[in-house]
């Protein structure tokens, strides 16, 4: 694999907290990367020490296989769209984007262009002239993105961008990040507590927890085979069972019922009782009350609400799920 930066064996203590905790962590060349996690796992921190705002308490970070872990960020190469976008308010959209280069000492002429170029990629181009305060939050996003990639950086690194927009601006600008991502090549590292955004974006997902990596790899890779219970649970997993073979999940779509007692010998198979019905429109979520090997557990299942029979609180049901369905949890 080619590295675009790496995290070797890197922590980040702050007091009494340890933010980050020994990770070793690979950027692959011309991806886009997830960090994802809730809140205080040491994404955040990891993605400051990445872009040089934090230096790591113990461990190196390599950019392009040269060691970085002393330089400060203006020697970095790297581009950085924060929460806030910081974006200049006397400034028109154009001296926004080309600010970078105007630092860099870029001609003016090639600056111009650079920065047509880059509001062409984000489509604002007819908006060049306007101040940030005349924009829309989704526009204000994609002038900051486009002045992170006007400087032409070695690593785009997003901290959280989409958090303030609504939830279909989110929608539209993940498409969008995905697409300048795609056409520009860019090594891309975006920062996102939302699962959903982690999905549909990357190439490669790592899952954080309390500043220790639990699990990365392609998003299909991941979802369909969490290594332990908090990927699963942070990925939507809510069926947690304890089988005579070991712990295993399966999803709520993954679980069928049927109607009185079958048999056992088809995958899983748990007597249980109807707790809960919730009509959705087209699917039905029902909670059912039934015993693993270890006593009582909670179980939903995700039905079609046309190709069931009808079902009521009390019914006594069979929970049954194929053997390709569970996945097998280290804890």
């Amino acid at each position: 694999m080619n590295a675009a930066a790496q995290f070797l064996d890197v922590s980040q203590v702050f007091g009494d907290f340890t933010a980050v905790d020994g990770i070793d962590l690979a950027i692959s060349s011309g991806k886009l990367t997830t960090l994802l996690g809730p809140s205080g796992c040491g994404k955040t921190t990891s993605l400051r020490m990445l872009a040089g705002y934090t230096r790591p308490t113990s461990g190196r970070i390599l950019i392009d296989g040269a060691d970085a872990t002393a330089l400060p960020p203006e020697k970095r190469d790297l581009g950085m769209v924060f929460q806030s976008y910081a974006l200049f308010p006397h400034m028109t959209v154009a001296d926004n984007v080309g600010y970078g280069l105007k630092l860099r000492r870029i001609p003016a002429r090639e600056r111009a262009a650079r920065v047509a170029q880059c509001l062409e990629l984000v489509g604002l181009a007819h908006l060049a002239d306007r101040r940030p305060r005349a924009l829309s939050g989704g526009q204000q996003q994609r002038v900051a993105l486009a002045r992170a990639i006007a400087i032409r950086p070695r690593l785009l690194l997003l901290d959280e961008p989409l958090s303030n927009l609504d939830a279909r601006l989110r929608v539209q600008m993940r498409a969008e990040i995905r697409r300048i991502q795609s056409e520009t090549g860019l090594t891309v590292v975006l920062v996102t507590h939302d699962q959903d955004e982690a999905l549909e974006m990357s190439d490669e997902m790592v899952l954080m927890r309390a500043g220790r990596i639990m699990q990365q790899g392609a998003p299909s890779e991941v979802f369909n085979r969490p290594a332990n219970r908090f990927v699963a649970d942070f990925l939507g997993y809510e069926n947690f069972i304890e089988t005579t073979d070991g712990f295993v999940t399966v999803r709520p779509e993954h679980l069928s019922l049927e109607l009185g007692v079958s048999d056992p010998a088809r995958g899983l198979a748990l007597p249980g009782v109807v707790t809960d019905v919730a009509y959705r429109g087209v699917d039905l979520l029902v909670t059912v009350a039934a015993r693993d090997a270890q006593g009582d557990v909670v179980l939903r299942a995700d039905m079609r609400a046309d190709g069931l029979a009808p079902l009521a609180p009390g019914d006594a049901v069979t929970v049954t799920a194929a053997t390709t369905r569970l996945v097998p949890l280290s804890d």
